[in-house]
């Protein structure tokens, strides 16, 4: 995995990486536009990692930490370039990113439907906290 190269998105990454969640993420957001993405960039311009192999964008990961809590949200690898090790690369980067900023425990948004996802988290040593329920308001 030498040819990977993982790091924090540039301004001119987000067109890219919109379009290539829509080929590789699960689901959609309310913050997947472009306004979202650069107020992302804006406030954290370190939390949107991306994995490249040869230039090309093969995976992406939000790290995000409030001074409190870190967040992982879009931890997307290209379909034609899973189960090489990408994901499990990119989730060691926004690790080694929260413990660096004091961080101490990571929570993941992991879509229940997404089955597929499941095993890879588990075996990233993450899991599903029972007490705990999302809620959620749209602000608009």
């Amino acid at each position: 995995m030498s040819d990977l190269h993982i790091g924090p998105a540039s301004a001119d990454d987000l067109p890219d990486v919109l379009d290539f969640w829509k080929t590789a993420a699960e689901g959609t957001s309310i913050s997947d536009d472009l306004a979202g993405v650069e107020r992302l960039h804006e406030r954290d311009p370190q939390a949107l990692l991306l994995a490249r192999r040869d230039e090309e964008l093969v995976g992406t990961v939000i790290a995000g930490f409030d001074g409190w809590r870190c967040h992982l949200y879009r931890l997307a690898v290209h379909p034609g370039h899973r189960r090489q090790g990408i994901g499990t690369a990119l989730l060691a980067a926004a690790e080694e990113r929260f413990a660096g900023l004091g961080g101490r425990r990571a929570d993941a948004m992991v879509l229940d439907r997404n089955e597929r996802a499941h095993p890879a988290w588990e075996a990233a040593g993450y899991g599903p906290q029972d007490q705990w329920t999302r809620w959620v308001k749209p602000l608009a």
